[in-house]
């Protein structure tokens, strides 16, 4: 396996810049998402590592050889496509095998590692059947099989499982989760889905309009998103985001949240910036930091839902607060219906505030 470094790349098509200077470093072994919505320059990037796509400027190593001059077939890496691309003409086994075909490796050689990878995408009783007689599922197997047949220095997905079900997508980021985890390999992974970003990435690159706008662990982008479009893009039902005023009560920040029932005093973090006061900003909070409590709790907030979800595991009620559409995640057997009423406490601890202008985070 290898390191994959990413300095300051850029992209022109023609007049057209659609990657500013991208810098990531991705660590031997490491598994990186790039995460963002269509057009933001993710799937450009990895055909660029790729060497489908050249790059203007900037340089791209694998390991410790720059490759912006290097052929793909060159550069040692395995890609999975979004369409499979597979060999209709061909068998699962031929299509696992065919890389090592091209490059003359002895048949028995071919044979044991082919046995090997079906193994272990339990797919081996699949190797005498065509693509055409397989679920999407099973191809997208056959897909990372032929990559993991290469046994290449890094792997690239693009997209691999938007085109199947949910229920196989879920299959499938385990089985990709596992084996990950059992190879140790270097994963670069393209998606616009938040979920598999979260599940299987060690580190998350959230790219918009041809820039990171944050790189760090799936913990770092949820809990502390450096802007308001990461907090907005990552998360369903998205975070919340309130106008609040910043006042300032025994050296601590103090907010007031308001609908048409009453309002509530929330207290926060201490004062780090004083130049704050009496300044409005976003206030964001996650749906799951709202919680009902009795209404006697001393910082409650009562409100109305105009609107319930229910999704299985957890229910969500919409209401509005400080002018705000608000979602709320609630036990399933404690609300049911749109016009109940509820107490609800902020869980301060969760609360990011960010600066309307800039948009940028400023606590915590």
């Amino acid at each position: 396996m290898a390191s994959v470094s990413i300095r300051n790349v850029r992209k022109h098509f023609g007049s057209t810049t659609v990657l500013h200077g991208i810098d990531i470093e991705v660590a031997d072994g490491e598994f990186l998402i790039l995460v963002g919505p269509s057009g933001c320059g993710k799937s450009t990037l990895l055909s660029m590592i790729a060497g489908l796509d050249t790059v203007s400027e900037g340089d791209i190593s694998i390991g410790d050889r720059v490759v912006n001059d290097v052929s793909p077939k060159d550069r040692d890496i395995a890609m999975v496509f979004q369409s499979y691309a597979l060999y209709p003409s061909m068998t699962v086994g031929e299509n696992i095998a065919f890389a090592m075909e091209m490059r003359k490796v002895p048949k028995p050689e071919r044979d044991a590692v082919v046995a090997r990878v079906a193994k272990t995408l339990q797919i081996d009783q699949l190797l005498d059947r065509r693509p055409a007689q397989l679920s999407g599922g099973q191809r997208q197997r056959v897909a990372m099989g032929r990559a993991l047949a290469r046994d290449p220095k890094v792997f690239l997905f693009d997209e691999p499982l938007s085109n199947l079900d949910a229920k196989l997508r879920v299959e499938m980021r385990a089985e990709i989760k596992s084996l990950h985890q059992r190879l140790k390999s270097t994963v670069v992974y393209v998606t616009h889905d938040q979920i598999e970003a979260m599940t299987l990435g060690d580190r998350i690159a959230v790219m918009k309009d041809g820039r990171v706008q944050q790189l760090g662990t799936p913990e770092d982008i949820y809990d502390r998103p450096a802007n308001l479009y990461v907090a907005g893009f990552m998360g369903s039902p998205t975070m919340n985001f309130l106008p609040v005023t910043l006042q300032i009560e025994d050296g601590r920040w103090v907010v007031d949240l308001r609908n048409t029932q009453g309002h509530a005093k929330i207290v926060l973090g201490a004062v780090q910036d004083p130049s704050w006061t009496g300044r409005q900003v976003v206030l964001g909070l996650r749906p799951e930091h709202l919680h009902d409590v009795k209404p006697e709790h001393a910082a409650s907030l009562e409100v109305v839902f105009d609107m319930i979800e229910p999704t299985g595991a957890d229910t969500f009620g919409f209401t509005e607060i400080n002018g705000s559409r608000v979602a709320i995640r609630l036990s399933p057997k404690r609300v049911r219906a749109a016009g109940e009423r509820l107490h609800v406490a902020v869980d301060v601890s969760a609360v990011c505030l960010f600066d309307p202008e800039t948009e940028r985070l400023i606590a915590p």
